[in-house]
């Protein structure tokens, strides 16, 4: 590995702590708040990135993953305001932006509804996680659905300007999510 992807997976491994700044869980939320949180947690921002790099490199409907993502996140945010979290979340949350970044190194490479479904799996959990941390309210979650399409809009630029058409690029930046989400994996656990 040269000393630039180093550097850079050192400087993005020291900033794990900062992913439990998006859980904060406490008093009432409006849209900002919403629209806010998507960007404060380092396991929400990669893997909602991720969906939108890989739908520009794996399908002709590039809009595809990121809708499902974005339809299955308001369920999961809808359950979670409600009280209904899966057990375990956090690590559950972690493991998505494992299995996103294997994704994109090609090692597992899906059909299509294979991984719609792992992505809408995902976006539930991501969902709960937003949801059960934010007071229930319509301008909270149109905040997140917000935040979380930027995010998807900039995962596909990245795309779009950097990767597409360089599968080795890709397969690194893969690798780099994938360790970063096994990071997050052992911090859920730990922490």
């Amino acid at each position: 590995m040269n000393k630039r992807i180093s550097g850079t997976l050192t400087l993005i491994l020291a900033t794990l702590p900062v992913a439990a700044l998006a859980h904060t869980g406490q008093g009432d939320h409006g849209f900002l708040d919403g629209l806010a949180h998507p960007f404060l947690g380092l396991d929400h921002l990669l893997a909602m990135l991720v969906v939108g790099v890989w739908s520009v490199l794996n399908t002709r409907k590039v809009w595809l993953a990121p809708v499902c993502f974005i339809v299955m996140l308001s369920c999961g945010t809808l359950l979670g305001q409600h009280g209904l979290i899966f057990p375990l979340l956090e690590p559950l949350v972690a493991i998505s932006v494992l299995v996103l970044g294997i994704l994109l190194t090609q090692a597992f490479r899906p059909g299509i509804a294979t991984a719609l479904v792992l992505i809408g799996g995902f976006a539930v959990s991501h969902g709960m996680a937003h949801g059960g941390e934010l007071s229930a309210g319509t301008s909270v979650l149109v905040g997140i659905i917000l935040g979380s399409l930027l995010l998807h809009v900039t995962g596909m630029s990245i795309a779009h300007l950097f990767l597409k058409g360089r599968p080795q690029l890709t397969c690194r930046f893969g690798q780099v999510i994938a360790v970063l989400g096994g990071g997050l994996i052992v911090s859920s656990v730990l922490g």
